[in-house]
């Protein structure tokens, strides 16, 4: 009887150590999802700081171009207010689409082109959607992992239990995904 009770006290506390490390994994796994959020953050936080310094640059050559200054400043103004991950992606799928007329339109504006100002402010955005592009890798290979461990057996019982839910993927929008149009 006592070798029957101790046995099924040992069950128990094997359980319970199973329960402690796979909720301390899923703490683990949902931290890092939060902090590649927020090194996506951090580099989106310095694409904002670009942008009214790349705006006034090119007003100075291009005053007449009001349209996509004024386009580019309402996506910069509308991705510093969204508060979830879908508005954000929305946002920031906006502000990039607008900073390629920005682009565009510079290219009609050879003394622009040859500013050194612009020159420095064009590679450091550049820098910085690639570092954008990186982050967002990094973020959803985060939330993959994530994803895994709080639908798997038995991680997915302890995870249903500490309320850990599953996190969005930060995605491109409908038209990036497609193929690229190559005309000469």
């Amino acid at each position: 009887m006592i070798i029957a009770v101790g046995a099924f006290a040992l069950l128990l506390l094997l359980i319970a150590v199973l329960i402690v490390v796979i909720y301390n994994g899923l703490v683990r796994k949902r931290n890092a999802v939060e902090n590649a959020w927020a090194q996506v953050d951090v580099q989106l936080k310095r694409r904002h700081d670009l942008v009214p310094n790349l705006v006034e640059v090119v007003r100075g050559y291009a005053s007449h171009e009001r349209q996509t200054l004024t386009a580019v400043t309402a996506a910069r103004a509308q991705a510093l207010g969204a508060h979830s991950l879908a508005e954000q992606a929305d946002a920031e799928n906006a502000l990039t689409s607008a900073l390629k007329t920005l682009f565009a339109v510079a290219e009609s504006y050879p003394d622009l082109k040859a500013s050194q100002n612009f020159a420095e402010l064009q590679e450091e955005l550049a820098t910085t959607e690639n570092r954008i592009a990186y982050s967002r890798q990094y973020y959803n290979d985060a939330v993959l992992t994530y994803s895994n461990a709080i639908q798997t057996v038995p991680a997915n019982i302890v995870a249903g239990m500490g309320g850990f839910t599953a996190r969005e993927y930060f995605q491109a929008p409908g038209e990036e995904r497609g193929p690229v149009q190559v005309r000469f």
